[in-house]
């Protein structure tokens, strides 16, 4: 791929002008409208030259007959990485976003209802949040309640006051003195550790020598264990993918087919995502680069979010690759921190 040491400056800013003016019209871009620039100051010829060579380059190519030419890829790669100038958000444009998520609201999954809509509104694209992962959730409480037979509820509240229910098959009968003699324990031992770390704990007492624990421990231990077993699905809020299906390059039905298969599957969706947790900043993929052919005509700008300062979750933009990425930049990194600070509030 070429790199702007490869390009003179002349070339830099005519490519960056070609970009610009494609992601606004949508339109090729010929040499005509170009030289109309008074910035650029060529004669329509100099600049088809130009053009000729940032085509040489990978940079710009020429769709179907037209005159004109649109970013490759690797066009727009450059742009991003190297020529474009990020807006920061107005004033009114923040005061919305601090408005809707630092205000009151019901609970945790609200707020990232309310940032997936509002990545979606403000852009008109499709706007996506991963649900925190449940292995950074923190404990509050846990109880054991007798079923039928060997059946036990086992009902424990996470930071947010969220409440979690799930049936475990324990190997023998408990009487409700036993279960709530384990329930003690595990709500002394665990309370304030997220999962991920209850779940180490727990296999390290597994391991201990069992002449060093009693039985109620054990039993504790061994119920504590069935109910942390299970690492959750992973899953995200989406919001406004319809309106993807009114931009030109994605209105194709065989691409559109594709695209709303790959958000119903989630599997590929979740999987760019998870590339996104342990980047720093905001994160883009344009076309290709996702490595999915669903999102071939796409591009996804991301950024994670934090919960005590531990990054939980990303949250992005879906839309095509003629996206105003100097507004949808931004925009994400501000949504991602303010996601995270009504998430820490909580």
């Amino acid at each position: 791929m070429a790199s702007n040491q490869d390009l003179n400056e002349r070339s830099l800013y005519l490519l960056k002008t070609l970009v610009e003016r494609y992601i606004h019209d949508g339109q090729p871009v010929g040499s005509r409208v170009l030289s109309k620039d008074p910035h650029l100051k060529l004669s329509p010829a100099t600049i088809r030259n130009v053009m000729a060579d940032l085509e040489d380059m990978g940079l710009i190519h020429s769709p179907h007959t037209s005159a004109g030419r649109v970013p490759t890829v690797s066009g727009y790669r450059l742009f991003v990485n190297s020529l474009l100038t990020v807006k920061p958000l107005e004033s009114s444009e923040l005061d919305q976003l601090q408005t809707s998520l630092l205000t009151e609201h019901d609970g945790p999954g609200d707020v990232l209802n309310k940032a997936s809509r509002l990545l979606s509104e403000v852009t008109k694209m499709a706007g996506v949040v991963t649900l925190p992962r449940r292995e950074s959730v923190t404990l509050r409480h846990i109880e054991f309640l007798p079923m039928s037979n060997t059946r036990v509820l086992v009902i424990f509240v996470t930071d947010g006051q969220e409440v979690h229910n799930k049936i475990i098959h324990t190997d023998r009968l408990y009487s409700p003195a036993e279960l709530q003699q384990a329930a003690n324990y595990l709500n002394s031992v665990f309370a304030g550790r997220s999962l991920a770390k209850i779940r180490d704990l727990i296999l390290k007492e597994m391991e201990q020598e069992r002449s060093q624990v009693n039985q109620g421990m054990i039993d504790a231990v061994s119920m504590a264990q069935l109910a942390f077993s299970e690492k959750p699905k992973d899953d995200y809020v989406l919001s406004g993918e319809t309106n993807l299906m009114g931009f030109s390059e994605l209105s194709d039905m065989e691409r559109l087919k594709q695209l709303f298969e790959a958000f119903s599957q989630k599997r590929g969706v979740i999987h760019l995502l998870d590339q996104c947790l342990l980047a720093e900043g905001v994160q883009i993929f344009i076309g290709e680069e996702s490595g999915y052919r669903a999102f071939e005509h796409c591009s996804l700008v991301t950024s994670s979010y934090s919960i005590n300062d531990e990054v939980v979750g990303v949250l992005g933009v879906i839309g095509p690759t003629r996206m105003a990425y100097e507004k949808v930049i931004p925009f994400v990194d501000v949504t991602a921190k303010l996601l995270g600070a009504a998430l820490n509030s909580k």
